[in-house]
């Protein structure tokens, strides 16, 4: 005995088949376009990399949910945060630079 889907939980899964690539496509351009100011630590490192996985791992849950070309764009977006990680700073920060702002 299956409990038919209703509207309201179909539209809440349309929301999130978009909201989740825009998401990973918005964190992705974030930290290639903006240096990194500090270092995280330990377990905000390894909690953000767990993130980009899980919502990289949701795109092929939702991708009969989202456009094509979304998904496609999304998922090189979430490949790029994770190869992000395999640059000098990036291990840690995640982002593609690092720069530490003059004092004044």
């Amino acid at each position: 005995m299956t409990v038919p889907q209703t509207t309201a939980t179909a539209a809440r899964g349309g929301v999130i088949a978009i909201l989740l690539p825009c998401f990973l496509i918005g964190n992705f351009l974030w930290k290639v376009l903006i240096p990194a100011r500090d270092f995280p630590m330990r377990t905000e490192q390894v909690m953000t990399m767990t993130l980009d996985l899980l919502m990289v791992m949701g795109l092929f849950g939702l991708r009969k949910s989202m456009p094509a070309a979304l998904f496609w764009i999304a998922l090189f977006a979430g490949v790029g945060l994770l190869a992000l990680r395999l640059s000098h700073d990036g291990w840690w920060t995640g982002h593609l630079t690092y720069s530490i702002p003059a004092m004044r």
